[in-house]
């Protein structure tokens, strides 16, 4: 199904995808556990994160798929900048017109005070999935790329931190990407 979305979306697998679909966390537990022990094990110092409500989606952070409204090539060079050892990797490309904006919603990621964690949302947060709205995020910010490139070695190296999310409830089909880098 096509919608009259336009723009283009990012996503980096963290693991090797299984089946058909990219599936959202709280999917992987009941059909691959390895899989979902893996993801869950980033969040073990936070887990409540895990169970964050996407209130526009009446579900959960481990109830959607997510994707970047724009490249990682930038932030990855400025973690790279910081002595950070970050794999060359093309991001899969998704016409943003594939996901149904009544699944989707745009998410505003505000660093916390220590600049490393997202504050939790609040309901100004949260963005329509629109045209407009995806070419108001669609930038790297400086701030962004200033937090990156002067992380310190024992600082948290979250890339997304402060990066808009593109968050759609349920399974995305491999079919929907444009490009899926190996």
């Amino acid at each position: 199904m096509t919608h009259t979305i336009t723009g283009i979306l990012y996503h980096r697998p963290a693991s090797a995808v299984r089946g058909n679909a990219i599936l959202p966390l709280n999917c992987l537990r009941d059909l691959h556990p390895d899989l979902y022990e893996l993801h869950t094990a980033k969040h073990a110092a936070a887990p409540a994160v895990l169970d964050q409500v996407v209130a526009p989606l009446g579900c959960s952070w481990g109830d959607v798929v997510f994707f970047s409204p724009v490249h990682p090539r930038p932030l990855l060079a400025a973690l790279r900048h910081s002595g950070r050892t970050v794999p060359e990797q093309e991001p899969w490309v998704l016409p943003a017109g594939r996901l149904d904006p009544d699944r989707t919603v745009i998410r505003l990621m505000r660093a916390g005070a220590a600049g490393h964690h997202a504050d939790p949302p609040d309901a100004d947060d949260y963005l329509p999935f629109t045209t407009a709205s995806l070419r108001a995020v669609n930038r790297v910010t400086v701030q962004a790329v200033r937090r990156l490139r002067t992380l310190q070695p024992d600082d948290p190296w979250l890339p997304w931190v402060d990066v808009p999310h593109v968050l759609y409830r349920g399974p995305v089909p491999l079919t929907w990407f444009d490009g899926r880098p190996t």
